[in-house]
């Protein structure tokens, strides 16, 4: 991370595991925008926003931006990087900076389209919507929860692909978390197999899941209750 040279600073920031997948290319497009452009993960990956946060605030930098990266279709709204943050500057003790954040996410990484993306900010006021919500209260009435595996060998052989891959073929079929929970995970093994994913309780595993094969598995299993024999991993 580049340490701040003057009173700003500009920050990236991955909405998605997609973006984490992608942080060679979020730093080489930092290095070229500026000394004072870092990097921060709003979820699965290092620093943090909220740590990447505090550290430009106790260096003393009076101004940060903030602009969300979404390069695929895994990402929450660029909203959620307006109340994560907001909910950093509430409670922040001591030096607080003003935070502005981009109105729009970059969607491509390229230095032009950070500087239209950029064109648009506004500062946080601190009433933006808080963390929790009554609609979040309660575990998700699931029938069935698919772990994607998101370790190194599994996403080099495109599970990223896979993930969103899953995620259009549920919308396709109108299944939300109340249906299926969907979630990211480290590691699973077995690591030959990669993509590995595995839905639970059925305790079915399977292996090199393409997009084709998520079709198949949404499609087969997760709606008409037959596991893919196919595609499936012994036990």
């Amino acid at each position: 991370m580049h340490e701040p040279t003057g009173c700003s600073a500009t920050v990236l920031v991955a909405m998605s595991v997609r973006e984490v997948d992608a942080r060679d290319s979020l730093l080489a497009l930092a290095g070229t925008a500026g000394p004072d452009t870092g990097v921060a993960f709003l979820q699965l990956g290092d620093p943090s926003l909220s740590r990447e946060l505090d550290r430009l605030a106790d260096a003393g930098v009076e101004r940060v931006v903030l602009v969300g990266v979404s390069l695929g279709t895994l990402a929450p709204a660029a909203s959620w990087l307006r109340r994560i943050a907001a909910h950093w500057w509430r409670e922040r003790a001591g030096h607080r900076p003003v935070v502005e954040v981009a109105s729009r996410l970059l969607t491509s990484l390229g230095s032009a389209a950070l500087g239209a993306v950029l064109e648009e900010v506004r500062p946080l006021t601190g009433a933006e919507p808080g963390l929790t919500s009554a609609a979040w209260e309660d575990v998700p009435a699931h029938r069935h929860q698919v772990l994607v595996c998101r370790g190194p060998r599994c996403t080099a052989l495109g599970s990223d692909r896979t993930a969103e891959a899953l995620v259009l073929a549920l919308v396709e079929r109108g299944l939300g978390d109340d249906d299926v929970l969907v979630t990211h995970t480290g590691c699973l093994l077995p690591c030959n197999q990669a993509p590995v994913l595995t839905v639970q309780p059925d305790d079915i595993w399977y292996g090199g899941v393409d997009a084709a094969a998520v079709v198949r598995i949404v499609h087969e299993h997760l709606v008409d209750g037959m596991p893919v024999a196919d595609l499936g991993l012994p036990r």
